[in-house]
């Protein structure tokens, strides 16, 4: 396991993505960009660590019926600031759910979903304003930055390449970070429970390739984010200036932040 990789009894996916080289030939600081799936089922032991890593803003990406469904749990003396948004899905069934509901679940079919729904990801309008806030909060804010969503895999693991991208990590950097969830989660271990839900809930068999592909990454669902990005607005710093608003001077005070030694 990667040093990456931090050990939690009931979180999972608890990661630590600074610690990079970047272009400029700096490094970012250990332990100021923390990533993780969701907290509801944290134990008191998992937020006494949260706590001591000092975490000062939260980012949750989750839209506010996973959070509602999986409320998040804190430490009592946490006086950090949170971010969410309060912007609903369109009304209707998730995509997902009418994915796993009507669709042969093959190993393809899921990899074909995952890669649609990574080419949404970067427009929807909480998104844009969830990863707005975020980055303006790294420019600003003291103490370590966590982002998760439920599974902190997708929503979060774009946002942290984003981020990645604007504090000059390489690509072959951005990408093995991005596929450490493999790693990270017992793939193997979680995909036989998650495919007798699938079949309890939806009456559908999903085979073990099938359920792997869902539950983990890969590289082609993030170009394929990266892709219609460019597609949209021509490079990934134009969507990062004019849709998130990180200009010039904000990189210049998230290099700061991150890279303390340097500025």
């Amino acid at each position: 396991m990667s040093e990456r990789v931090l050990a939690f009894e009931a979180v999972e996916n608890v990661r630590d993505y600074g610690d990079y080289g970047t272009a400029a030939g700096r490094r970012l600081a250990r332990r100021r960009l923390l990533r993780s799936g969701h907290h509801a089922k944290a134990t008191d032991a998992d937020l006494q660590r949260f706590h001591d890593l000092g975490v000062a803003v939260v980012v949750d990406l989750r839209h506010p019926a996973e959070r509602e469904y999986q409320p998040s749990r804190r430490h009592a003396a946490f006086s950090g600031a949170v971010i969410e948004s309060a912007i609903r899905a369109d009304e209707g069934e998730p995509p997902h759910i009418t994915f796993l509901r009507t669709t042969d679940l093959t190993d393809e079919s899921v990899r074909t979903f995952m890669t649609a729904t990574y080419r949404r990801l970067p427009f929807e309008a909480r998104h844009l304003e969830l990863f707005s806030r975020y980055f303006h909060a790294l420019a600003d804010a003291d103490g370590a930055v966590l982002i998760h969503c439920a599974a902190g895999k997708d929503r979060t693991g774009l946002l942290a390449a984003l981020t990645h991208h604007v504090a000059g990590v390489s690509d072959d950097d951005v990408m093995e970070d991005y596929l450490l969830t493999n790693t990270a989660v017992d793939l193997a271990a979680r995909a036989p429970e998650v495919a007798a839900t699938i079949e309890q809930h939806f009456g559908r068999k999903a085979s073990p390739a099938a359920v792997q592909a869902f539950l983990g990454v890969e590289a082609d669902y993030l170009r394929a984010a990266f892709d219609e990005i460019r597609a949209r607005h021509g490079s990934l710093d134009a969507y990062l200036d004019q849709a998130l608003g990180v200009d010039a001077a904000m990189r210049e005070k998230i290099e700061a932040r991150l890279c303390p030694e340097c500025a």
